[in-house]
């Protein structure tokens, strides 16, 4: 079974950081790309950023771009998302996802941010920017 487990959410002031942690099983890790999701409260899903886990090769989405970094940790299979200077509009559940194989992102991109090229999704982790 593919599995995804997002973790360290939490409760975080205007301009502090946080760093999310999503370990995975259940797939060749070094030959897929995973993605980090978020969705605010009554707004769509948002994508953020992925790696492919092959080579590092990253992707963001741009108005997150310089904020927020993703890595890897593939002898860990884990997946990490530092986010910097939060602002209260950050605030949502944030989700990992497992790209399908075979996906090629637009635009050349390294992997996708499009919803529908996720195999599986872990569940989410709260995230909440106090002002």
């Amino acid at each position: 079974d593919v599995q995804l487990q997002a973790s360290g959410g939490g409760l975080v002031q205007v301009g502090g950081s946080l760093r999310l942690s999503c370990t995975a099983s259940g797939f060749d890790f070094g030959e897929r790309a995973v993605s980090w999701f978020r969705q605010a409260p009554g707004k769509a899903f948002e994508g953020i950023s992925c790696i492919r886990a092959s080579d590092g090769g990253t992707h963001y989405t741009d108005s997150l771009r310089g904020r927020f970094t993703i890595s890897s940790d593939n002898a860990k299979r884990t997946v990490y998302l530092q986010m910097n200077n939060l602002k209260p509009e950050d605030t949502a559940v944030y989700y990992c996802a497992v790209q399908k194989p075979g996906i090629i992102a637009a635009m050349d991109a390294a992997c996708s941010l499009y919803y529908y090229s996720m195999e599986s999704w872990g569940k989410g982790t709260q995230v909440t920017v106090s002002s």
